[in-house]
């Protein structure tokens, strides 16, 4: 384990890979936290210089109490890189990961080679949904929407069949810090990247798990097809957490899109 502190917080993070080899940094999704890719991350078979970490309210970074917003997701994680002095990159993100991505190369556009937007979009969510969200927990905890989330979070196959998977996933969703969750909750209802990502100019891979009920196909399809050269792949049988649920596909179109977007 490795921490760093940044600006007002400590992140936890953890770099794999050689030194020389081309680098990609993995950002995971709201009540997660970067655990979800190490699965992926074998599946690279050591191709790249990963790096991944906890975003704040996540895992072992600090979680301070909210509101966040996705200016100050993308803060953290281009103030960890300068801290790493990681240079230029490609920055892979799922749900609110790839919304903090687009927000981090509109404001640094230097430093990212490409991106790889998995499970997301420039809004995700209503403002009413997200306040109910945050209600519920409020009043009944994190617990009371597992069940729901993991409907969410995978597909019918996974869950029929990896039932004992599903239930882990559900403990680190009812355990993430309330005050984390709640600080990214507030992100996602205020977040409209809709100016940023007509600003897009990198080569990118949007990818959707084929049953995802939170950033649904049509939705990142249209995504794709907003950016100039965007590429679409759908991951079949697949819910929003496309990574744990397909780790060989997912890393298939990623080092094919990292191939092409950096060169072998």
């Amino acid at each position: 384990m490795a921490f760093e502190i940044i600006p007002e917080l400590v992140l936890h993070y953890r770099v794999i890979g050689a030194e020389g080899a081309p680098r990609l940094v993995l950002l995971n999704s709201l009540g997660t936290d970067s655990r979800i890719w190490d699965d992926l991350t074998i599946k690279l078979g050591g191709r790249f210089r990963v790096l991944q970490y906890d975003q704040r309210g996540q895992g072992l970074s600090d979680a301070p109490p909210g509101p966040y917003s996705i200016a100050d997701h993308a803060k953290d994680l281009l103030a960890l890189l300068a801290r790493l002095d990681w240079g230029p990159t490609v920055l892979c993100g799922l749900s609110i990961g790839g919304m903090i991505a687009m927000e981090a190369l509109d404001r640094q556009p230097g430093l990212v080679r490409g991106l790889v937007l998995a499970d997301t979009a420039d809004r995700i969510g209503s403002p009413a949904f997200w306040e109910g969200r945050m209600g519920e927990i409020r009043s009944r905890g994190l617990g009371a929407i597992a069940e729901p989330v993991m409907q969410r979070w995978f597909g019918s196959s996974f869950r029929k069949e990896h039932g004992t998977e599903v239930r882990g996933w559900s403990n680190l969703l009812a355990r993430a810090p309330v005050d984390g969750y709640l600080g990214s909750c507030a992100a996602l209802r205020d977040a409209d990247l809709t100016n940023a990502v007509d600003r897009i100019t990198v080569p990118v891979l949007c990818l959707c798990g084929s049953e995802d009920a939170s950033t649904s196909p049509p939705a990142v399809r249209s995504l794709a097809t907003r950016i100039a050269g965007a590429e679409y792949a759908e991951i079949s049988e697949a819910g929003h957490l496309t990574p744990v649920e397909r780790p060989r596909e997912f890393a298939e179109a990623l080092i094919g899109f990292m191939e092409v977007c950096i060169g072998d």
